[in-house]
């Protein structure tokens, strides 16, 4: 890391971050532990403040957006090429999962985003990291499944991350057996939606759903709604 790096918003909200990291599993991602984070990093609250202004919650979800990117890291160097697509998506999800260090970190972060205050923090998170998927993977949808898509694979990675919480099986197999179960039973609904789109008795029924589905489009252009934050820009 550079020294104009460390001085930079990013490099000095990395410096607090590794920090932080040291005391979270005691105190939580709370002002304590900004406090803490610090003094250790030798750096002054009201700089620290100025990058983080939410403290603890602006550090924990940069611990978050850290996940992402190296899940992102990962993806880019694996060769995927010969798996089934939603093979793909399970990697991925496990991935973003072993790209984690400190799983009391993520259990202390769960909790914190959990509370009404910070909900929304927590929902465009994981909304964050599906949409990183699904365009890593190659997403090519520009209608209403852009939206569905990512909104289950939030189911599935939010129900796996608090299966694997409670995890304690043997190099967390538990959890990428619970992760291909979830996996199937989206394949399956897919496949049903698929049969019910090619019966010609339904056909009819279905114009005006999937006219309205199409003029359903994706965000563009703006870096307030779902689905914009990318760690790798």
């Amino acid at each position: 890391m550079t020294k104009d790096h460390d001085h930079a918003p990013d490099g000095i909200k990395d410096k607090l971050l590794d920090a932080a990291l040291n005391h979270v599993p005691f105190d939580g991602w709370s002002e304590v532990t900004f406090r803490a984070a610090c003094q250790d990093a030798d750096v002054p609250e009201v700089l620290a403040h100025a990058v983080c202004p939410r403290g603890g919650v602006d550090l924990a979800l940069a611990f978050h957006a850290r996940g992402d990117s190296r899940m992102l890291e990962r993806l880019e160097a694996e060769d995927l090429s010969g798996m089934r697509f939603r093979d793909k998506v399970a990697a991925a999800v496990r991935f973003r999962l072993e790209a984690v260090e400190d799983k009391e970190a993520v259990r202390r972060g769960t909790t914190l985003l959990a509370l009404p205050q910070y909900a929304g923090d927590g929902v465009k998170a994981i909304w964050t990291t599906c949409d990183l998927i699904w365009d890593t993977l190659g997403d090519g949808s520009d209608d209403l499944n852009w939206y569905t898509k990512r909104a289950t694979l939030a189911g599935v990675y939010s129900a796996t991350v608090l299966f694997w919480l409670g995890d304690d099986s043997l190099e967390h197999q538990a959890t990428w057996d619970f992760l291909d179960r979830r996996i199937d039973n989206v394949m399956n609904f897919e496949k049903l939606k698929a049969g019910l789109q090619k019966n010609p008795l339904l056909k009819p029924l279905l114009v005006g759903p999937n006219w309205l589905a199409e003029q359903i489009k994706p965000p563009k252009g703006r870096d307030d709604l779902p689905g914009s934050v990318d760690p790798r820009r």
